[in-house]
């Protein structure tokens, strides 16, 4: 169960926090949270598939790093295996705060029943004056970075809506060995209907700034077949 606390250097000035890659520590996880805004660098590594909350009233992206409930395929022992880790795994067990109402000023928060919390090892969030290290400085702005991602989204998915440009999307895989996954529930870009839009409706996309990320999300679905490989490997004990 989590156990959120505002971060201060009064209660957390000895505070540690583990950095590593490791299922242990909560990074066997099936996929994670993405904002458009970074779906450049998303798409190098991962798909990005959509889908709706569990009230329907509101799309996600999501980095797929997996078929299965706490697979991440990304995951071994030697760490995580891409050269970009999105934004909402990058920055725990840290969150962004604001008052009871959800007014006020944005503060750092954190999780302290994340196993995250280092005891003696990891890195330190305040140094021994009680200013925040470079660390706490760089997770900060990915923060800020990702809460200003999520505000900035809604205008995003409410415009994939009004072209309707989202589409159910189902994946049957076979593996080397005939098992098989099917991954159902989730949204992708309808490529046709992109391609019929007309000039504006384009315009108006890549005014307000949404045309790359939808042709940064369609571009990632290659990353599928990269994906199933890594499925493979993993079976083979490759």
């Amino acid at each position: 169960m989590s156990h959120h606390a505002l971060l201060t250097a009064e209660a957390h000035r000895t505070l540690r926090i583990r950095t590593e890659a490791d299922a242990a520590l909560g990074d066997a996880q099936m996929a994670s949270i993405v904002m458009p805004a970074e779906f450049r660098q998303v798409q190098n590594a991962y798909p990005i598939l959509f889908r709706l909350n569990d009230q329907r009233d509101r799309f996600t992206a999501l980095a797929l790093f997996g078929f299965e409930a706490g697979e991440n395929l990304y995951l071994t022992p030697g760490g995580w295996d891409a050269r970009y880790r999105p934004l909402a795994m990058e920055v725990q067990p840290f969150l962004i705060g604001g008052g009871p109402d959800g007014s006020g000023d944005r503060q750092v928060h954190i999780d302290m029943a994340s196993p995250r919390i280092g005891g003696d090892e990891g890195m330190r969030v305040f140094d021994d004056a009680g200013a925040p290290t470079p660390y706490l400085e760089g997770i900060a702005d990915r923060l800020g970075a990702l809460d200003q991602g999520y505000r900035d989204s809604a205008a995003f998915f409410a415009a994939l809506e009004r072209h309707a440009l989202l589409e159910p999307f189902t994946l049957d895989v076979t593996l080397d060995s005939g098992a098989t996954h099917r991954l159902v529930g989730f949204h992708t870009i309808d490529e046709e209907r992109l391609a019929a839009l007309d000039a504006a409706a384009l315009g108006e996309l890549h005014a307000a700034g949404h045309l790359l990320p939808v042709f940064m999300a369609v571009a990632s679905l290659a990353n599928l077949g990269t994906l199933i490989a890594r499925k493979n490997r993993q079976a083979s004990g490759g």
